[in-house]
């Protein structure tokens, strides 16, 4: 890595498409954080506002970053992505000169490998982090370690996405019963009916996860366990037919919501149900993966998968979730946090092909 001070390098400033694309994009996943916070608070009855609190408050500018470097290269679009998570603008020139990627911030110029550039940003802007150190599996769940295959990662990751998808579900569900059919006051979300078209197309994406998840946990991860321990995974199994009906009687109570007149005796009792239903999926689900990962992920490390077999154990996973690696992955990576999505993209772009990981990258950053 290379760092000088107090550049002039003739360089152009871009603040066009890249940057307000970038805003948005940061603004959109805080507020997917927030969502929690938000979704129980938003209709209650304002209390009195001191005239401090009615006075505006003048938006303190994000410090600007401005990256340099060539728009298709794999490493300059790692960066892009990074920065999305960092409370910055981002200026991105695209530029075939900088064969490195290269940051200027302030009088620091930066330019060197991927790691380097990454580690730079996390000692300017702290949190949330988005390097990915050696130190860190050992921080996630405890008694992962070296010798743990790369898939067993790969599914705790995944596991948190869901768990983080059906919470957003209910608060969601929640708030919409809680309006009696009154349209939420934000022009994005439209009418009552547009809003709940949102909401279904939301769990569509959820379930097609879910789906392939479990698919690829009975083709590829239990298959490894059952070879070495005949019936090891018979109850996981059994727990994925057991929510598949709560997991598709939902998605057609949604579509029965969709038509109905909002706010009706029927619209307020189908939704009530509908709540009660998401509850129960979602308290299943959490009970299911945390008993994965306490008893059946550790027991990986035993089948003693070398190298090479890692690799194939991962590419027939990503293969099983084709969908979420393709055209629902920035919805999958919303559900992750900052530093648990730089993880993941770290784990999958050092065993997959560069073709899918590109695709994934410019479906996060374009």
């Amino acid at each position: 890595m290379s760092c000088a001070s107090d550049p002039d390098l003739g360089f152009f400033s871009v603040a066009g498409k890249a940057s307000r694309f970038v805003v948005s994009f940061f603004i959109h996943i805080v507020e997917l954080r927030r969502l929690e916070a938000v979704m129980g608070n938003c209709y209650t009855s304002a209390a009195a506002k001191s005239p401090a609190e009615i006075a505006p408050e003048t938006a303190k500018p994000l410090p600007v970053v401005k990256l340099y470097g060539p728009q298709n290269s794999f490493a300059t679009t790692h960066i892009r992505l990074a920065i999305l998570y960092k409370p910055v603008t981002l200026h991105f020139v695209p530029s075939e000169i900088h064969q490195n990627p290269t940051i200027i911030y302030k009088s620091d110029v930066v330019s060197g490998s991927v790691e380097d550039i990454l580690q730079y940003l996390d000692s300017k802007f702290p949190d949330p982090p988005v390097a990915v150190t050696n130190a860190t599996p050992s921080n996630i769940w405890g008694w992962c370690g070296e010798a743990t295959p790369i898939v067993v990662w790969v599914v705790a990751l995944q596991h948190r996405s869901i768990n983080w998808h059906l919470d957003r579900m209910v608060k969601w569900a929640e708030d919409l019963q809680a309006r009696r059919g009154k349209a939420k006051g934000d022009p994005s979300m439209g009418s009552p009916r547009m809003e709940m078209k949102k909401f279904a197309k939301s769990y569509s994406h959820l379930l097609q996860v879910m789906l392939e998840h479990a698919q690829m946990e009975e083709t590829v991860l239990f298959q490894i366990l059952e070879s070495a321990d005949r019936g090891l995974c018979k109850s996981a199994n059994e727990e994925h037919g057991s929510h598949l009906p709560i997991m598709n009687g939902i998605k057609e109570q949604i579509k029965t919501i969709g038509v109905m007149n909002p706010g009706s005796p029927e619209y307020q009792e189908t939704l009530a149900y509908l709540l009660s239903r998401l509850k129960v999926l979602s308290d299943k689900c959490k009970t299911h993966f945390d008993k994965e990962e306490k008893e059946l992920l550790p027991l990986m490390e035993a089948t003693e998968l070398n190298k090479p077999q890692q690799e194939k154990v991962l590419k027939q996973a990503l293969e099983a979730m084709h969908e979420t690696h393709s055209n629902l992955f920035r919805f999958f990576v919303d559900g992750l946090r900052p530093h648990d999505a730089m993880h993941y993209f770290d784990l999958v772009k050092r065993h997959c092909d560069n073709a899918r990981v590109s695709l994934m990258l410019h479906m996060m950053v374009e």
